[in-house]
C-alpha cells in the first residue's frame, strides 16, 4: 500500500490562500466486484430504494428476492412482544427502506446461518472461499469467495476526513 498526499488549498474572501485540509489516497488492491442486485428486477421492483438486507440474503442464499422479501415482511408483522422495538417492528415492517435487525437475524437462524461477531476487513482471507453475509456500517452485503456482489462498489470507506480504507464488517453471518 502506498500513500500519496495532496494538499487542497482555497482564496479566502480577501483574497488570501489557506491550507484547507489534507486528502490522503492509498493504491491498494481492490477486492472484485460484481454488480447484483440479487433478483430485484426481476421480481418488478424499479429505482433505488435501501433494501441491502434483502438483497444480500437472496444473493447470498441463492433464494429468489420476492421470496426473501415476503418472509421478512411477514416476520416484521407478525413479531411478538410489548417492548418500544417489537412495536416499531409491527409499525414498520416492510423491508424497502431497511429491516430491523432482529427480523434479518431470525429469519437467518431459520436459514440454518449465524452470526459471527468480529471485526474483519473485507479483504480477510476467511471471506476467499464460501458465501457470507457482512455488516459493514449502515449496511449489508453479500461476498462469495472473495467477490463483492452488491448493486454499487461499496468496499471503501468515504467521507471528506475518512481515510480511504477497506471497510470493516462488523459481524457476519455464515452457513453452518
Amino acid at each position: 500500500m502506498k500513500l500519496k498526499n495532496y494538499l487542497h488549498f482555497e482564496l479566502s474572501h480577501d483574497g488570501s490562500v489557506f491550507f484547507k485540509n489534507q486528502i490522503k489516497e492509498y493504491d491498494m488492491e481492490k477486492i472484485s466486484f460484481k454488480e447484483n442486485d440479487g433478483g430485484r428486477d426481476t421480481a418488478g421492483y424499479k429505482g433505488y430504494t435501501g433494501d441491502c438486507v434483502t438483497r444480500a440474503i437472496a444473493i447470498a442464499t441463492k433464494t429468489p428476492y420476492q421470496d426473501v422479501y415476503d418472509s421478512l415482511y411477514e416476520l416484521g408483522r407478525n413479531w411478538e412482544g410489548r417492548s418500544k422495538i417489537a412495536k416499531a417492528i409491527r409499525k414498520s415492517p416492510s423491508p424497502r427502506n431497511g429491516c430491523h435487525v432482529p427480523v434479518a437475524e431470525k429469519y437467518l437462524e431459520t436459514l440454518g446461518w449465524v452470526k459471527v461477531k468480529n471485526k474483519l476487513r473485507l479483504d480477510d482471507k476467511k471471506f476467499k472461499s464460501g458465501r457470507y453475509i457482512c455488516s459493514v456500517r449502515r449496511h449489508y452485503t453479500a461476498m462469495i469467495d472473495g467477490v463483492l456482489n452488491d448493486t454499487y462498489d461499496c468496499q471503501m470507506t468515504s467521507g471528506m476526513y475518512a481515510e480511504k480504507t477497506i471497510k470493516t464488517a462488523f459481524h457476519h453471518y455464515e452457513k453452518t
